[in-house]
């Protein structure tokens, strides 16, 4: 399970006891199928690149380390491509039919990557530094706009109507995604942003990428358009259930299982919903934090902040139910991705791994 750290230093579940257990070693699998069968696909298309392009999207992706040579770093959880195998199989037709589809998702979500960690300053990403810090920010604006045109060219190139149709979908996600990153970097300078404005920017930023992942893939199979909104459904809420999460790990998350730094979207004064939701529970600590983060806007010293500064803000937003609320709401959004599979004519086993892979975005094992 993915560890956040407490206030007093403790070790706690992203989501408290109760939630239905996951069976690790199934979803481990999935992610595996995932992983094989995109990756070779991808490797492929990163080949497409003029150098240094070439290079650098390697290193992004963790098939090489700074100075050229193969590494087997860490390329992510493969949660998208899983999903767009398994949304080809939701349609009866085999998971292969999906590759595509996984592999232009995951181009795109790459793409995103590389722009918000130069965006928000990240220097971490993967246990490791980012492409920008190693290999310079203009070449980290050129391989995001790279990867994003491969993708097009990648469903494109089948010549099919279905193909047609998943690249439609996979151009309306990217135009959603980049309006919740220009909405998420609005919102750090604002003294106030409301429950409902978070979850749109959310819903945008990762809901649309991963509702367009599980749709994809029946979609080159042929879907309808019904069956694939209702995966799509699906996918929306379980993006939402993934920020939320992910909300969490960006406050109290473990640097050593996030690989990024402590207090790391304070340090970024991002709106996320703990902080979000603390700010309108009201109460002495809603308050004290709202005046905290008010003077952090305007503050010249604030890059110089102590550790205890940061853990003090952490610890209001507790206090004021940010955390809790926040813990609530994954839940919630994993319920509503549950029930719009109801919806979805399709054996019984993939219903089966996608709400597996559904806990497991929620409770977060690794």
């Amino acid at each position: 399970m993915s560890v956040i750290t407490g206030t007093r230093g403790e070790t706690v579940p992203t989501v408290p006891p109760g939630h239905p257990a996951v069976d690790t070693a199934d979803v481990s699998a999935l992610l595996e199928r995932g992983r094989a069968l995109s990756t070779p696909v991808l490797r492929a298309a990163v080949d497409r690149l003029a150098p240094p392009m070439d290079t650098v999207a390697a290193y992004h992706f963790g098939w090489i380390d700074a100075q050229g040579n193969p590494t087997e770093g860490d390329s992510g959880k493969a949660v998208r491509p899983a999903l767009a195998l398994l949304s080809a199989e939701a349609a009866g037709v085999a998971p292969e039919v999906g590759i595509p589809g996984a592999v232009a998702v995951e181009l795109v979500h790459n793409f995103s990557l590389l722009h918000d960690d130069l965006m928000d300053g990240d220097e971490q990403r993967r246990h490791r530094d980012t492409v920008w810090k190693v290999h310079g920010p203009a070449q980290a604006i050129l391989v995001g706009d790279a990867l994003f045109a491969l993708a097009n060219e990648i469903l494109l190139e089948l010549g099919t109507v279905e193909a047609g149709r998943a690249t439609r979908r996979l151009t309306t996600a990217s135009r959603k995604l980049i309006d919740g990153q220009a909405q998420d970097i609005s919102y750090e300078h604002r003294e106030r942003v409301t429950v409902e404005e978070c979850l749109e920017m959310e819903g945008n930023k990762t809901g649309a990428l991963l509702a367009c992942a599980v749709s994809i893939g029946a979609v080159l199979g042929g879907a309808d358009d019904r069956t694939a909104d209702k995966l799509e459904e699906y996918g929306y809420h379980l993006g939402l259930a993934f920020q939320a999460v992910d909300d969490l790990l960006g406050i109290w998350g473990d640097p050593e299982a996030t690989g990024k730094q402590t207090w790391s979207d304070l340090r970024q004064r991002k709106k996320s919903l703990p902080v979000v939701a603390a700010l309108a529970a009201g109460g002495p600590a809603s308050e004290r934090l709202g005046e905290l983060l008010a003077a952090d806007a305007k503050s010249n010293d604030f890059d110089t902040f102590s550790e205890e500064e940061f853990a003090t803000r952490a610890a209001l937003i507790e206090e004021a139910g940010g955390r809790e609320w926040t813990s609530q709401e994954a839940r919630r959004q994993h319920t509503i991705a549950i029930e719009a599979l109801d919806e979805v004519d399709m054996p019984a086993r993939v219903r089966a791994q996608l709400v597996a892979l559904a806990d497991f975005v929620v409770v977060r094992k690794r």
